[in-house]
């Protein structure tokens, strides 16, 4: 019986050697690439998370020197995380940060700068539209007038679209262009939802021109009000 058993065993050995030499240099290298992949993306996430921790340190410094009002240390900080971490989304915060603070401080030129490089470098279209907008506004400040409308051309998130026609109609009025002015307001009411306060300053500006905003409201609202007022 045990010889049975002993020959059995050498059968199997034969057969795992058999399947090793076969399939064994195929097995290793699968068994390589999965365990290299798995280090891989580890070592991605660790990299990920240690890089938002640095950059998020030094958004806190951008911070911190924003609300004392320490200009030369707003720029400083500023630069190193632009420098070291420039994709990361704290990048993108400190750079509209580190602009409102340069620009309140009357460094006009510092803030238009970081508000160039959130517009160009920032991976979101939102932060790249926020940093459009309030540089278009230093430049207006600054009597750019044409300058800042070619900034607000580009495409923008649809949500931002009444803020863009807002400015663009501020911009035309201050040229004494009224017409174009009337144009971006009325793109801009439309476009806002009536119950936002923001609304309420356009018409406002709408009003000043001599536009009815009654006027603007869709046809099919206008009917219902005279059905029920008849």
């Amino acid at each position: 019986m045990a010889k049975h058993l002993d020959l059995e065993e050498q059968e199997q050995l034969a057969e795992l050697r058999h399947f090793w030499t076969t399939y064994g240099n195929v097995i290793s290298w699968v068994l390589i690439v999965v365990f290299g992949a798995v280090a891989a993306w580890n070592g991605w996430q660790y990299w990920q998370r240690t890089q938002a921790a640095q950059a998020a340190f030094l958004y806190d410094e951008v911070e911190r020197a924003a609300r004392a009002g320490d200009v030369p240390k707003v720029e400083r900080a500023f630069a190193d995380i632009k420098d070291k971490f420039g994709s990361t989304t704290y990048a993108q915060q400190a750079g509209l940060l580190a602009a409102r603070t340069l620009a309140d401080k009357g460094n006009s030129d510092g803030a238009k700068a970081a508000l160039g490089w959130v517009a160009e470098k920032s991976s979101d279209e939102g932060y790249r539209t926020l940093a459009r907008l309030r540089l278009a506004g230093l430049l207006v400040e600054a009597k750019s007038y044409d300058e800042a409308l070619k900034l607000l051309v580009a495409p923008v998130p649809a949500e931002f679209d009444p803020l863009v026609a807002d400015r663009k109609g501020d911009i035309h009025l201050l040229q004494g262009n009224k017409t174009e002015a009337k144009s971006e307001y009325t793109k801009a009411w439309k476009g806002l939802d009536e119950r936002a306060e923001y609304r309420r300053l356009v018409e406002i500006k709408l009003s000043a021109l001599g536009v009815d905003t009654k006027s603007l409201a869709p046809a099919t609202a206008t009917a219902t009000v005279g059905a029920s007022k008849s």
